[in-house]
């Protein structure tokens, strides 16, 4: 009689361990992934922070040096001086 109790519970906690691993909503294989998924969106949230820091710098000198903003425009905008001529290469 012992035998057959302890055999029950034993088939009863494989059963509920394997339903746990396998079956259910929050299987082994969904919580790896998971973990995936945090690490990569974590590594892209500092990706991103950097950028973040790295344009509001650039933005701080646009505002406080004239220079910049010459430079900036003449970069992005092709603006020139009235004396000077601008030659745009266009690389294949």
């Amino acid at each position: 009689m012992i035998k057959k109790i302890g055999n029950k519970y034993l088939i009863t906690f494989v059963a509920f361990l394997l339903w746990l691993l396998f079956f259910d909503k929050n299987d082994l294989f969904t919580q790896i992934d998971m973990k995936r998924q945090l690490r990569k969106l974590i590594d892209e949230k500092k990706y991103y922070k950097l950028e973040i820091d790295k344009n509001q710098s650039y933005i701080n000198e646009l505002k406080n040096n004239p220079e910049s903003i010459e430079r900036y425009a003449r970069e992005k905008y092709m603006m020139k001086k009235d004396n000077e001529d601008v030659y745009v290469f266009v690389t294949r």
